[in-house]
């Protein structure tokens, strides 16, 4: 047989075509960086700013100043203030711990001091990175000063700054502020099992039952998001507080502390379980039921081997969402709280109460350690999830039982009364001129001009932060989403968005704030200029509320099959044409429904905007805690109330539109 002749010569190996990348998604690949480094500005550096914070100590060291004194014969031998505090044992050594703006005095190491004396001072520094005070003069250089004794006493010593893990060690060395972690996963933990047990039920009975007003059930179980958390507790006090309506309903126990914390976080998180439980149960295949049946099945039985299962991703997710919330919320244990210590309210305690930002940054990196985990959890629930609906499911339909539908109805009835309550005690109280000794009507406590906490001016500025954050929030976040979702190639950009995009669910409100101060309001920072004005409430409100509007967006933008991008390329149309004529109207509702989602919450907000504010900015949800703090509990009920009927009339706004742009925008569904 005759073989072959083979070619000794190597093939070279053929080139590696990559295919070109368009104008279109290079332009798109542009406009999605411009927006990444928005949420690099926004999010990553303040919190990069706020951890570097946390490692932040500060202390005096006493071997750095040097002090001579001339009482008329001279001067005497130069002596350091640590011989001194030695010898006269004057500060001990924790006194000597501080935070970066800690003062000590200089007149702390001359007991025998008087301004009136002619004894002159001198104070010099042996580290040229040091510094001291004289007034509101800072001296930073290693030269001797001369004072005289009046002048003398207006010096501050300042403390010397170091990196380390000692803000830590002090945090967890304290039993009052670690004792916080344990309230904070008590009360969480406690929150999740009856908010998740109650929402299950409540949305067992919409899905599994015929009972009557399932529209009106579902209408109340929305309301608490409505509201800002502070507003549960306001009702509560009013319900069960010190001069209560029904306090002997407690049996005694006090409302202020986890009893209050845990039935208002019930209320506001109620909402948030509902809708993710009721996805769940909505998408039940009844074949299974019918299988349960055919092998006679209890009833028992097939809820537990065939509802359970099917839904517990959607009751895992409801967990960690709830947990989430309470462990991060501020408003509600800061007014219902009382010596209960919550993670959240020490974070304002240290700031605001005790002006050290190092300790609250401290408590900032402990609370944002369970946030992330419960978040990165509840990804990779979500992610193991699986389709529970085929091509040949068929949709649960519920049979009429009398006897079930009148126990659902019933369990419904009862907590939509729970959620009703507290809303018309909020009403009550603030049309009641002077609880419990005055109780004809009025609307005295809506004169808000004469109480603390900014005045209709705050109820302004809300208005015009969520209609900020619901336009200029809408489209950045519905833009980017666009460009991730639309464009070709570029997957490490790609990949790198969609992690900046996830972040901010899991960063707390207060971290958030917190983490602003450090980075905006650093003088160095070009971006200082914002510091204190409106547009730095918008920036953090958008940003805190990104990750679930681009989950909305991203949603609806993957139902639109991509042929339309590549017909418009064919026609060689830009993508922003297709866009505006296309994409845009197409996901017009999901669009509406990013609109009114940052403007809700833009008005309800509290722990991301409470350390923001200006006198110029003050918003109707700080001024609701405010005028609580002042002792205006009933101003501060009508300013909550004023918030709810607020968001109620956007919903009506945005249901009214959404109806209209609907009959013109998506008629193409009905065909």
């Amino acid at each position: 047989m005759n073989s072959i002749p083979s070619n000794n010569k190597e093939m070279s190996p053929a080139p590696v075509i990559r295919p070109k990348t368009s104008k279109d998604a290079r332009l798109m690949a542009t406009f999605m960086l411009v927006i990444a480094v928005y949420l690099v500005i926004a999010l990553a550096f303040p919190l990069y700013a706020m951890l570097s914070k946390s490692f932040t100590t500060a202390a005096f060291d006493l071997d750095n100043f040097e002090f001579q004194v001339n009482t008329g014969d001279g001067w005497s031998e130069v002596v350091s203030a640590a011989q001194i505090n030695e010898t006269l044992k004057l500060l001990k050594p924790e006194e000597l711990v501080t935070n970066v703006d800690g003062r000590l005095y200089a007149t702390t190491f001359f007991p025998d001091f008087s301004f009136r004396s002619k004894t002159e001072y001198r104070l010099r520094q042996l580290d040229p990175n040091g510094s001291f005070l004289v007034g509101s003069t800072r001296v930073a250089d290693t030269d001797w000063h001369t004072y005289e004794a009046n002048k003398f006493r207006r010096i501050v010593l300042r403390p010397s700054q170091s990196t380390g893990l000692d803000n830590y060690i002090t945090y967890f060395s304290t039993p009052a502020l670690f004792r916080s972690i344990e309230n904070s996963f008590f009360i969480s933990i406690l929150t999740t099992l009856i908010t998740v047990s109650l929402a299950f039920g409540f949305a067992y009975a919409l899905n599994r039952s015929t009972m009557r007003f399932k529209g009106v059930f579902r209408l109340i179980a929305m309301i608490p998001i409505l509201v800002p958390s502070l507003l549960p507790g306001i009702a509560l006090v009013y319900l069960f507080g010190n001069q209560g309506m029904v306090r002997w309903l407690l049996f005694g126990h006090d409302i202020y502390g986890p009893i209050g914390i845990v039935l208002g976080s019930v209320f506001f998180t109620f909402p948030h379980a509902l809708i993710i439980i009721t996805t769940a149960l909505s998408i039940s295949d009844a074949r299974l039921y019918e299988a349960a049946i055919s092998l006679r099945a209890s009833a028992w039985k097939t809820f537990w081997t065939v509802t359970i299962p099917g839904a517990r991703y959607g009751l895992l997710s409801a967990s960690f969402v709830v947990f989430n919330l309470v462990i991060t919320d501020f408003g509600l244990p800061k007014v219902i709280g009382g010596q209960y210590n919550m993670l959240a309210v020490d974070i304002y305690k240290q700031v605001i109460g005790q002006q050290n930002f190092e300790m609250g940054a401290v408590v900032s990196v402990v609370l944002l350690i369970p946030a992330m985990m419960a978040f990165a959890i509840d990804r990779y629930v979500q992610s193991k999830q699986v389709a529970q609906l085929s091509s040949r499911s068929v949709p649960y339909e519920p049979k009429p039982n009398r006897r079930f539908d009148t126990i659902c109805l019933s369990y419904c009835s009862m907590v939509a009364l729970f959620i009703l309550s507290l809303i018309v005690i909020c009403q009550y109280a603030a049309l009641v001129k002077l609880w419990p000794y005055n109780l004809s009507l009025g609307l005295g406590n809506y004169n808000f001009n004469v109480m603390d906490g900014g005045g209709w001016a705050s109820y302004g500025n809300s208005i015009q932060l969520a209609l900020l954050t619901a336009f200029i929030g809408t489209i950045v976040v519905f833009s980017g989403a666009y460009m991730v979702e639309k464009i070709n190639g570029f997957m490490p950009i790609r990949s790198g968005f969609q992690f900046l995009a996830m972040m901010p669910m899991a960063i707390p409100g207060m971290v958030l704030g917190l983490a602003y101060i450090f980075f905006f309001n650093d003088p160095a920072n070009p971006l200082n200029g914002i510091y204190g004005t409106m547009v730095i409430l918008v920036v953090c409100t958008v940003t805190h509320f990104y990750t679930v509007s681009h989950l909305t967006a991203v949603t609806a933008l993957k139902q639109m099959d991509r042929e339309f991008e590549a017909v418009a390329s064919s026609l060689k149309q830009p993508f922003y044409k297709l866009m505006a004529k296309v994409t845009v109207p197409v996901c017009m509702p999901s669009i509406l429904d990013i609109s009114i989602y940052l403007f809700v919450n833009a008005m309800t907000t509290v722990s991301a905007v409470i350390f923001l504010y200006s006198p110029d900015t003050a918003l109707a949800s700080v001024a609701v805690m405010n005028m609580d703090d002042a002792g205006d509990v009933a101003p501060a009920a009508a300013m909550g109330m004023m918030i709810f009927y607020t968001n109620v009339g956007a919903r009506l706004i945005h249901l009214f539109v959404t109806r209209n742009l609907t009959k013109r925008t998506q008629a193409w569904r009905k065909r």
